[in-house]
């Protein structure tokens, strides 16, 4: 590119070396290179992209600008698409070069502005506008965010699951850099990556009673790999209601169900006996099912034996998808509140059972103490999130941490049998 020296309106400004195109100086009247319009920069920078030309730029490469004259710097750049979406970048030292360090997207326009000074510290703006190509490949990565719309209780995970897995920790940070969760009023969370198809989404504590959560992605039209580029995402949008908080003492037979720190009611109940113990541990309420039939061969006893069952189950609020619900179990009023005799499930009288139906909701913590049983695990079995330490679920983020790997969401659906 030929380069053309840029005429001064006032003695006191620098000369610049074109680079791109022609530019005009401004300098104020008093001399003084700080109280001046800023010039047009165009003569100062050098731009890696199309310049209107009708070209579209490489999605593939990085735009880099670098500062075309020895005398002069650049002191800020902003590049950002159509959608609001920022490309992050890192300015030299000495102010020569900037260039993009995140993904530019494929098939949007930029909007690029570009901060200068000369050498008496006069300020120069240069808007660059230029379009990105369609990606080549025609394998894109589509995420689906969960649960459905609606209003979830405090302990509610946000999940991601992708349409294609994602191994690589640097594409993993891709992915995640682009899925965008917030919540009003704000809380500090994280995700973390449950299988290299699925990642999960909750705050240091439990969400705010009354929060309003939102998730987007800006995944659309980002290279990911070679052959995979981010697709569309539908966002989503729920809502928490009241802090409910049931908790189950195994040892004592009772279940205390607290609203908002308040403590509401509490009923006997019987847990898991020897052998069949119950889950210690926090455990989401995952639905609830009027009536249920549960059958002891679901869990692995024989038909026939001494433990074998086949019972209609009614007000069954189920906590993991292996089976462990906490239902009316009228066979086994006369143990609740003295004696552990289920095959792992926390039953109560009938009545009990309706009034814990009405005031428990998806989302919902119920937390299990004082059981001879394993923890609840931390994925695959329903959300055991909870039972994650802070520190251990941050580890889970490629942004801040290591990538464990998790049970696939094949793997969750093929746990579906029912306890008594």
């Amino acid at each position: 590119m030929s380069q053309t020296p840029r005429k001064s309106t006032v003695i006191g400004c620098s000369l610049l070396l074109i680079a791109i195109g022609a530019g005009a100086a401004g300098c104020s009247s008093d001399g003084n290179p700080l109280s001046a319009e800023p010039y047009d920069a165009a003569d100062q920078i050098a731009f890696n992209g199309p310049t209107g030309d009708g070209r579209k730029a490489d999605p593939d490469k990085p735009l880099e600008i670098t500062a075309e004259d020895s005398d002069g710097r650049i002191t800020d750049v902003t590049a950002r698409d159509a959608a609001g979406r920022y490309v992050a970048g890192e300015l030299s030292a000495d102010g020569t070069r900037w260039h993009s360090t995140s993904p530019l997207a494929a098939n949007a326009r930029y909007t690029v502005r570009v901060s200068t000074e000369d050498e008496d510290g006069a300020p120069g703006r240069k808007v660059l506008t230029f379009d990105t190509s369609k990606p080549t490949s025609k394998k894109h990565l589509t995420v689906t965010f969960g649960p459905k719309a609606g209003t979830y209780g405090v302990g509610q995970p946000v999940t991601a699951e992708l349409s294609q897995p994602v191994k690589d920790k640097n594409q993993r940070a891709t992915v995640e850099r682009a899925l965008k969760v917030e919540s009003t009023p704000s809380v500090e969370g994280t995700w973390h990556w449950v299988s290299d198809k699925e990642l999960h989404y909750r705050p240091q504590e439990y969400w705010p009673a009354g929060a309003v959560i939102q998730a987007r992605s800006n995944l659309d039209g980002i290279k990911i790999s070679d052959r995979l580029w981010g697709g569309k995402v539908k966002p989503l949008r729920i809502t928490i209601g009241d802090q409910v908080i049931a908790v189950t003492d195994a040892a004592t037979h009772q279940l205390t169900l607290y609203r908002n720190g308040e403590e509401v009611r509490s009923i006997p109940v019987t847990t898991g006996k020897p052998g069949f113990e119950t889950r210690n541990g926090v455990k989401v309420v995952l639905g609830k099912e009027y009536f249920v039939r549960m059958r002891g061969t679901s869990i692995g006893i024989a038909e026939g034996s001494a433990d074998s069952y086949d019972l209609p189950v009614y007000y069954a609020t189920r906590v993991t998808w292996s089976g462990e619900y906490v239902h009316a179990a009228p066979w086994s009023v006369g143990s609740q509140g003295y004696a552990n005799v289920s095959h792992g499930c926390t039953g109560m009288s009938t009545a009990n059972a309706a009034w814990f139906f009405e005031n428990i909701r998806e989302g919902d913590i119920v937390k299990v103490i004082n059981s001879y049983g394993n923890t609840m695990e931390p994925f695959g079995n329903g959300f055991g999130d909870w039972n994650v330490e802070w520190k251990n679920w941050r580890n889970g983020s490629a942004l801040l941490g290591g990538t464990p790997e998790g049970p696939s969401p094949s793997d969750r659906a093929r746990l579906r049998p029912q306890s008594v």
